[in-house]
């Protein structure tokens, strides 16, 4: 019976251990499924006590099972990311500090031999330093340690087996609106969140603090890069720790959340329990002495100046409804966007198109600069859709994407925030006689750049992101010509391994690949259609579709190409701009690269991911012959489905017919 019962535990271990996307939250610990001990307890209200009025003892609390933390495949770290929400309660004296509490990973629940004090429970004075030990932490000591190096008493540290932090900080956050760094005192029975994150292909690690409900900052207090690989057993434990010394303090963890491979769940900031009350409850004088002076000072003020609150309320009026409540610090005030953009002047016009004018703007308080881009939206329901992917697309993290930093939304109207580039969009680099022409090398960087970007998208986040209007407008440059990917108003998400839904044909004409005309789905393989119009634009120069000199024809870029091609001189379809100063080989791979992804069937067109492998000449491009690229397997149908397109859609969301969308592409519209 006891040999079963061992088999039995031995499954659920390794069941638990198998599980890298396991994920978990508590907004509070009413029942939770925690392991507890030395003087660690709940309450009675739902907190997490791990320290109590009882002096040198520890508390630990574990997450129960054992987590696979690394690949069994390749032995490295996989990524992490935790969030919790903690108070420090100093229960004798209020001026001095107490001992802290550390986020830990460890492989084993409990910590057995750690001791209280200056050690949080997480080593003792034989094993600290020990590389045997394989624990991680991040500390928050309120105890200034001259044994461990400690900076103050009271800051922020990064353990790897040693209370000797490997980077540390003071306590404090950066505010995202001044830019300064703020200062915080852990001991201060405040309520503070932590957010601790693992990156296991960068080997970043990102510890942020904040006060409790103000949002996370986008700058870390601690940054370091670390392969915790080595330090990780396959399957660790997650959890907290934390001790007493001399002065009683109280340790509270309130919320906590974690997730394996992806992004901690947010908390539920307003159902997490309350902290107890420090000290007896103040009588005000409010009553007896300020309230009558306020009184008459308020109905003066009120008086004077109800006209102008009402014209300004008018102004600026805007609805928060419920809905928006849980995408927090991403919704951006109309007054501060209005102030921004100088009132959306015409000399603050970035540019326009079909989808909405881009105005360049700069925030007050925190002096950035940004785009800000207006969209109309008739639907509710389609607006509430509409801002919560854009909200989701706010998480994406890539040097080659332009940062969406937030939404506004007021009556019908949605406008969109991001981050400002410097050198505005490629295209102005590219036709009607441009002021500045950028050489091949610039050109093939802003390509490869793209094409990483487009491959996040695609592959690099927890969902799958279609950006649905790949095109050399869309790629903005920044102050040293990188190339960024922008303009997510189109975007579309759905989960891996789903198929995606259907939806309105949206986009730029010469962009759409034939089979999104037909059946209105937007997948990865029309992303890559659109890329290979890209490719053909920027090496040539030339838009996917202009006019024929003294015709009302047009002429299509693919055909354009492919007739080079078949002649054996593509490179003669190269920008006249380049000159002689190119590199041939590249730029032959990008032309040809730019027909194989143009290719009517989606199956024969690469993968973001191969085109990525193409572009860093880690493959070598295969022959078009080989992949169906003939002058009647490409040029005729690229055509027809072209024809096809112009007849049977004209009218569409983001396509105001056929005719003034091609005057639009024929003038250079956006």
């Amino acid at each position: 019976m006891l040999f079963k019962f061992a088999i039995l535990v031995s499954l659920l271990t390794s069941l638990a251990a198998g599980d890298e996307t396991l994920g978990f939250v508590y907004n509070g610990f009413q029942s939770a499924n925690l392991t507890v001990d030395g003087i660690a307890e709940f309450t009675s209200n739902g907190l997490l006590r791990l320290t109590n009025d009882t002096s040198q003892r520890t508390g630990h609390a574990f997450y129960p099972n054992p987590i696979s933390f690394k690949n069994s495949s390749n032995g490295s770290a996989f990524s992490f990311s935790t969030t919790f929400v903690f108070g420090i309660h100093p229960s004798q004296y209020l001026t001095i500090n107490g001992h802290g509490i550390a986020f830990v990973i460890a492989p084993t629940r409990g910590l057995p031999g750690a001791r209280p004090s200056q050690y949080l429970g997480l080593f003792n004075e034989k094993n600290n330093g020990n590389d045997s030990n394989r624990v991680f932490a991040v500390e928050l000591d309120t105890i200034q340690s001259s044994e461990f190096f400690d900076i103050n008493d009271n800051h922020v540290g990064i353990d790897i087996n040693n209370l000797k932090s490997v980077k540390s900080a003071p306590a404090g956050y950066h505010d995202d609106r001044t830019g300064q760094l703020k200062n915080l005192t852990l001991i201060s029975g405040k309520r503070m969140q932590v957010w601790v994150e693992y990156n296991g292909d960068d080997k970043q690690i990102n510890v942020t603090l904040a006060p409790f409900n103000s949002g996370k900052p986008s700058t870390p207090l601690l940054s370091l890069t670390y392969d915790l690989s080595p330090l990780f057993n396959n399957a660790m434990y997650v959890g907290f720790s934390s001790s007493t010394g001399t002065v009683l303090t109280s340790h509270y963890v309130l919320g906590w959340s974690f997730k394996m491979n992806g992004k901690a769940e947010e908390l539920a900031l307003l159902q997490l329990p309350k902290l107890p009350r420090i000290g007896p409850k103040r009588k005000s004088k409010f009553l007896t002495i300020g309230l009558p002076v306020i009184f008459v000072s308020l109905t003066l003020a009120a008086v004077s100046g109800v006209f102008y609150v009402i014209r300004r309320k008018r102004k600026f009026a805007e609805v928060l409804e419920d809905w928006e409540l849980q995408y927090g610090p991403q919704r951006f005030k109309y007054k501060d966007l209005y102030v921004a953009t100088k009132g959306f002047r015409e000399k603050e016009l970035l540019g326009s198109g079909g989808f909405g004018r881009v105005y360049r703007g700069v925030l007050s308080k925190s002096k950035l600069e940004i785009a800000v881009k207006r969209i109309s939206h008739e639907s509710r329901q389609g607006m509430r859709e509409f801002v919560a992917e854009i909200v989701s697309i706010g998480h994406l993290r890539h040097r080659n994407l332009v940062q969406l930093l937030g939404y506004c939304r007021r009556k019908g109207e949605l406008l969109l925030v991001y981050d400002y580039m410097s050198n505005g969009s490629l295209d102005k680099y590219l036709y009607d006689q441009p002021q500045v022409t950028l050489n091949w090398r610039q050109r093939f960087l802003i390509i490869k750049g793209v094409a990483q970007g487009l491959l996040y998208l695609h592959e690099g986040w927890e969902q799958v992101v279609i950006h649905r209007d790949v095109k050399a407008s869309n790629v903005l440059l920044d102050g040293e010509l990188n190339g960024r990917l922008g303009d997510f108003g189109l975007a579309r998400l759905y989960d891996h391994g789903t198929d995606p839904r259907t939806t309105h044909v949206v986009g730029t004409l010469g962009y759409l690949a034939p089979e999104h005309t037909r059946t209105g789905k937007a997948t990865r393989s029309t992303d890559v259609f659109s890329f290979g119009a890209f490719l053909l634009e920027v090496a040539c120069g030339r838009r996917p579709i202009e006019p024929r000199q003294q015709s009302e024809d047009v002429e299509i870029l693919v055909d354009w190409v492919f007739g080079f091609l078949c002649r054996g001189e593509i490179l003669e379809a190269r920008d006249p701009n380049l000159g002689t100063d190119y590199a041939g080989e590249e730029l032959e791979m990008v032309l040809k690269l730019g027909l194989m992804c143009s290719h009517t069937e989606p199956g024969a067109r690469p993968s973001m991911r191969q085109v990525v492998q193409y572009l860093e000449k880690d493959v070598p491009l295969p022959e078009l012959s080989a992949l169906g690229i003939t002058a009647s397997g490409l040029t005729f149908a690229h055509r027809e489905g072209f024809d096809d397109f112009a007849m049977s859609y004209p009218s569409s969301t983001g396509l105001t017919g056929f005719s003034s969308i091609a005057e639009s592409i024929l003038s250079g519209g956006r």
